[in-house]
């Protein structure tokens, strides 16, 4: 669960002493590009009007389905827009995973946890010959995801139902490498370490791996902890929501905390 007073804390944390803002005080060239041109580019690119004119609709869809929840453990009814106001990444970030991808032209990306399909759509959207995978437990929550992803014309999209604990290892043994990775499914320490161990073998010097809500409690803080110390992590960018893992020997070992 996660723990709000911790959140708060780290939230106000960040706020008063991330220090690389802008890219100020940022000496490599690869990640002060990165930083003006990817996380502080604010280019209303084509498919933004679109994604959010869906995020609206959802937020409005009275919808009710039947939720399995392998991570959190909570399932049973719940409807549509209930799930899109309290599970969607917020906007300024699946507008960041797009020009992330826009940035670094993947072949391959892989999604865990697909839930509606708002940032599946970012990811998917901004380079349409991209193989995107996304995995989804929640079969109901899938089917929606997948009606949106439809009605967006986003054809590069295969989503994998079930339990992503059993179904990684195989989807994994079908991909040559990955690109870009998106974690953002079991929201504990253990299965984070575990979906991030197992995406290793997977990945090369380019590979750009982004995790979710690294401060969502101090379980998933000391996830995030033991990711940035890997021994083949090279560089991270913390902007509180999420963590940004770079694997380029070429890059200086070092670690940034920036506001977003």
């Amino acid at each position: 669960m996660p723990n709000h007073f911790y959140r708060t804390y780290e939230y106000l944390q960040n706020k008063l002493f991330a220090r690389h803002t802008f890219g100020y005080g940022v000496h490599s060239p690869f990640v002060f590009h990165f930083t003006k041109f990817v996380i502080y580019e604010k280019n209303p690119f084509y498919a933004f009007a679109e994604i959010e004119l869906m995020r609206n609709l959802l937020k409005k869809d009275e919808r009710t389905i039947s939720v399995t929840d392998f991570g959190m453990g909570k399932s049973g009814e719940r409807k549509v827009n209930v799930i899109a106001k309290k599970s969607l990444k917020q906007k300024k970030y699946g507008q960041l995973f797009y020009r992330i991808i826009n940035f670094c032209k993947p072949e391959t990306v892989l999604e865990l946890g697909t839930s509606l399909g708002i940032t599946t759509a970012y990811l998917a959207s901004a380079k349409l010959d991209a193989r995107c995978i996304t995995m989804e437990g929640c079969p109901e929550i899938a089917r929606v995801a997948r009606e949106n992803l439809d009605s967006l014309q986003l054809k590069n999209v295969e989503i994998v139902v079930g339990n992503i604990d059993e179904k990684l290892p195989s989807v994994l043994a079908n991909i040559d490498k990955l690109d870009v990775v998106f974690l953002d499914a079991n929201h504990c320490s253990e299965a984070v370490l575990n979906y991030f161990e197992q995406c290793i073998p997977k990945i090369h010097k380019k590979t750009i791996l982004i995790v979710d809500d690294i401060y969502w409690s101090e379980d998933m803080a000391q996830a995030w902890k033991i990711i940035k110390n890997h021994k083949k992590t090279i560089s991270t960018i913390d902007l509180f929501q999420i963590g940004i893992v770079f694997f380029d020997n070429d890059l200086p070992k070092k670690h940034y905390k920036m506001r977003f």
